[in-house]
C-alpha cells in the first residue's frame, strides 16, 4: 500500500457505505478501492485529472465516477454513516470536531501586494 491509500480498516468503513461494485450491465466495473485512492491522490496533490497516475486506473474512469458520485450524493452520504457511527462508538466530541471546508480566494492587492504605481510603492 502506498504512502496516503486507503488502509484495510478504512476501506472496510467505507466499501459498504459506496454503491454495488457490480453493475446491472454492461463490463464489470473497475474496482471502487482503486478508483476512490485516485479521486484521494487528485484531491490531496491538486492535480489535473491528467496527471493521475495510471495504477488508479483510466483518467475518464476516475474523473466519471467521482462527478456521477458528487452529484449522486455519494460523498455526502459516506460522511454522515461515518460520522453516525463515530458519534454511536463515542468517537466524536462535537464540541472539538468539526469539518469547515470554506475557502476563501482574495486576490493578490487584497493580501497586501504592492502594485506598481502605487504611492510609496
Amino acid at each position: 500500500m502506498r504512502r496516503f491509500e486507503l488502509t484495510d480498516a478504512q476501506w472496510e468503513q467505507i466499501a459498504p457505505l459506496l454503491p454495488p461494485q457490480k453493475p446491472r450491465t454492461g463490463r464489470p466495473a473497475v474496482d471502487h478501492r482503486q478508483v476512490l485512492n485516485g479521486m484521494l491522490w487528485i484531491l490531496r496533490t491538486g492535480a489535473p485529472w491528467e496527471d493521475l497516475p495510471a495504477r488508479y486506473g483510466a483518467v475518464g474512469t476516475v474523473s466519471s465516477r467521482f462527478y456521477r458520485w458528487r452529484k449522486a450524493g455519494v460523498f455526502d452520504r459516506v460522511l454522515q454513516r461515518l460520522q453516525a457511527q463515530a458519534d454511536a462508538r463515542g468517537d466524536l466530541d462535537w464540541d472539538l470536531h468539526f469539518v469547515d471546508a470554506t475557502v476563501v480566494r482574495a486576490h493578490q492587492h487584497a493580501a497586501g501586494a504592492r502594485r506598481s504605481g502605487a504611492i510609496g510603492g
